[in-house]
């Protein structure tokens, strides 16, 4: 590799650069330059004489991997070389492999809403009340099975109790309808290729042998679908890097299992460790706070945040009376950073959960701060682009019943539900699907004339779009058009279809429609313009598998409003952090029990939060917040005294700005109703039992206090509740 490359590279980047064969594990800290480690390591390798087409990178968000592949560009390192997702690649084997896989090459990626009403449908199908068996937590059991690689079948051979084997009757029926309907949901995608790599040897060496060097970013959160992925993809030459930090695993929601980054040295015993531990985004003061929190964490791997840059200005900590007075002040306070010549596009405001946006963006709104809530998949959930792509993903999956029926009469062509269910009912008795069908309505006798004559007309426009994409014709696992580029038939399909027409009529609000599908054929001529082969099947596929950072504009001169987990990944000059709550942060749900999982995953949450600061970080708490229509009192997080910030003394090294009075009652009286505790007494809880007091925080009547367990656990207590018991003289 050219030595001016390596000069930029530390000591500890450049041992896990120039490492070829065998395993790797770099244990990146936040801002160590992970994924520059990345990119010139795939240098690296094919300067050592590897073939681009040997290697294999993969991460988690389609951000990502863009970035990735621009950056090795840069470099002269990306050609051929593969960079993706996980989920992307797993579409990429399953086509290619369609047969070995038990699947049609064509299928249909299930999103989110598809998934929804595909669920409904197998509720309904069961004969069961979707109010008892809420689609929503349905989807969510049958991922968590799908991630653990427990098929429909082997969860059914195994069930037991009443609401297992509930479950196991609308999995079957859920997987039967995707099925029917040529699609597969984004567990399938994983599911179904662990199990085409684990049962078929030929597939899994040819893999292997493509993929000699699998590079993985962001081990941490993986879950066990793609941990076994990984496994069997390198099962034949043990090339495989792994690059995270356990610290900074937030994704257990959803599957991502924190103990594969920290088991690596037993998969691989010959695995060699780099750390990566210095830091080149955050100040020193900013690195101190979240290396004092991210270290009562018990399962992590230790290493320490070595700052490169200055200790810079202190973390300020701000309590106020609610989240109005909160949001009021966040908002002053980006007016005043923007009027010293700070950046709007370089301020982040990061909350636990979507609903606290509300009250930051009536904020924004009355401060005229420009600002953009990053949800980046609500675009594509507008009714008239999903409209459009609805007709785009029937083209490319015919036997998309979801698709089709919802642009059968769309825009309205005098196609009814009665006939729609007449076709349906049809198509239920000859094992056909809907579409075909709508080819043989001369054969349905319950349909009028009329409505076989509209039913015609609208299967006949489909094939004659169709024609653009020639038939369609398959090169390997790829869906090429006749024309050049997706973008032409996207704008046939919008003009020839009715649905131009149809939103030119609607006035103003067909007129914003009109503008947003504009958007979307822009984004599809980008589409064709970056994609080394455009192809419609792989642009749908783009679409089902967008998440909310890939829709984060970061061009535009306007405050991110965002949640914890959205930032991972992202880096600002200053960001805000509001609602560091008992309660919010950490969530309630993490404080119910005595596993101490969920509640270290919620420090690693605000840790992550913390980490996407350069300059400068803002911690708050409302003392009273708004909690299903109720005003609540609450109590700072023992987060916010992990870290370090003592709210005692206003000179420590965290500075607290209060709004209001901290130590005393209402009205500024010393308040000792309740026990008074002092730091280090030992306490007895009826559940938690023996622990010492680290903090006392003298409220009056709400007095707080924060005890470390004999157990391990941290817990901020409202003393009036907490049934503490001192135990004198011991």
């Amino acid at each position: 590799m050219h030595d001016t490359f390596l000069r930029q590279l530390t000591p500890s980047q450049k041992k896990a650069v120039l490492h070829v064969e065998g395993p790797l594990l770099v244990l990146a800290g936040p801002g160590s330059g992970k994924t520059r480690v990345i990119i010139y390591r795939i240098a690296a390798l094919i300067d050592s004489g590897i073939q681009p087409y040997n290697i294999c990178a993969i991460t988690f968000t389609n951000r990502a991997a863009d970035e990735m592949r621009q950056r090795a560009a840069a470099l002269g390192a990306s050609g051929g070389a593969h960079i993706s997702t996980f989920h992307s690649l797993c579409v990429r084997i399953l086509r290619r492999y369609a047969a070995q896989a038990k699947v049609q090459s064509n299928f249909s990626v299930y999103d989110d809403s598809d998934q929804k009403r595909c669920m409904k449908q197998a509720i309904k199908d069961c004969e069961l009340d979707s109010s008892n068996f809420p689609p929503g937590r349905m989807l969510d059991a049958i991922s968590s099975l799908k991630n653990q690689l427990i098929d429909a079948d082997t969860f059914k051979a195994g069930v037991a109790d009443f609401f297992s084997k509930i479950l196991a009757e609308i999995y079957v029926r859920y997987q039967k309808l995707l099925s029917e309907r040529n699609g597969l949901d984004f567990d399938d995608l994983l599911m179904k290729t662990a199990f085409l790599l684990r049962d078929s040897g030929d597939v899994c060496g040819e893999l292997g042998e493509r993929f000699k060097f699998l590079l993985i970013d962001e081990y941490q959160d993986t879950n066990h679908a793609q941990y076994t992925i990984a496994r069997l993809l390198v099962s034949r030459h043990n090339n495989i890097c792994a690059t995270g930090d356990p610290d900074q695993s937030i994704y257990r929601w959803r599957g991502a299992d924190v103990r594969n980054i920290l088991a690596f040295e037993n998969d691989w015993p010959d695995a060699k460790v780099v750390r990566l531990e210095e830091n080149f985004r955050s100040a020193a003061a900013i690195l101190e706070k979240a290396d004092n929190l991210i270290a009562y964490n018990q399962k992590r791997k230790e290493k320490k945040l070595i700052p490169t840059k200055p200790y810079g200005k202190d973390v300020l900590v701000e309590s106020f009376e609610d989240e109005v007075a909160e949001a009021r002040a966040v908002a002053q306070q980006v007016k005043e950073l923007s009027d010293k010549g700070a950046s709007l596009s370089d301020i982040a405001v990061f909350y636990r959960v979507n609903a606290m946006s509300r009250g930051l963006e009536e904020a924004f709104i009355r401060h005229k701060i420009p600002y953009q809530v990053v949800r980046g998949i609500e675009f594509y959930r507008r009714k008239e682009i999903r409209d459009l792509l609805a007709y785009l993903k029937v083209l490319v999956n015919p036997d998309d019943e979801i698709a089709l029926l919802r642009i059968i009469n769309t825009p309205a062509r005098g196609i009814g539900k009665i006939t729609i269910d007449r076709v349906h009912s049809y198509a239920g008795r000859c094992n056909i699907s809907v579409f075909e069908g709508l080819k043989k309505v001369e054969h349905i006798e319950a349909l009028s004339k009329g409505a076989k004559a509209k039913l015609s007309a609208f299967a006949d426009m489909l094939d004659e779009f169709k024609k653009d994409i020639d038939g369609p014709r398959f090169h390997g696992d790829r869906l090429v058009p006749a024309k050049a580029g997706i973008a032409p038939l996207a704008q046939r399909v919008f003009d020839e279809s009715g649905l131009a027409e149809s939103l030119r009529s609607e006035g103003a609000d067909g007129q914003n429609a009109l503008e947003n599908v504009n958007e979307l054929i822009n984004s599809i001529t980008a589409y064709d313009q970056q994609a080394e082969e455009p192809s419609l099947l792989d642009y749908i596929q783009q679409i089902s598998l967008f998440s909310d950072v890939d829709g984060y504009d970061t061009s535009s001169e306007r405050v991110a409003l965002m949640t914890l987990h959205a930032a991972k990944g992202l880096e600002f000059e200053n960001v805000f952090i509001v609602g560091v709550e008992h309660g919010l942060l950490p969530h309630e749900r993490s404080t119910a029990g005595e596993n101490d999982d969920e509640l270290e995953e919620e420090r690693r949450l605000l840790f992550v939060g913390m980490t996407r600061a350069k300059t400068g970080l803002y911690l708050s708490y409302a003392r009273y917040r708004t909690i299903r229509g109720q005003m609540l009192r609450t109590i700072p997080s023992q987060f916010l005294f992990e870290s370090g910030c003592d709210f005692a003394e206003s000179a420590s090294s965290c500075h607290s700005r209060e709004s209001g009075n901290l130590y005393h009652d209402d009205n500024g009286n010393d308040n000792r109703s309740v026990p008074y505790f002092t730091v280090g007494q030992l306490v007895r809880h009826d559940s938690f039992g023996l622990g010492r007091v680290k903090e006392f925080i003298d409220m009056g009547e709400d007095s707080v206090v924060i005890i470390k367990f004999n157990t391990g656990r941290t817990k901020s207590l409202m003393v009036k509740y907490a049934g503490l018991s001192k135990m004198d003289g011991l």
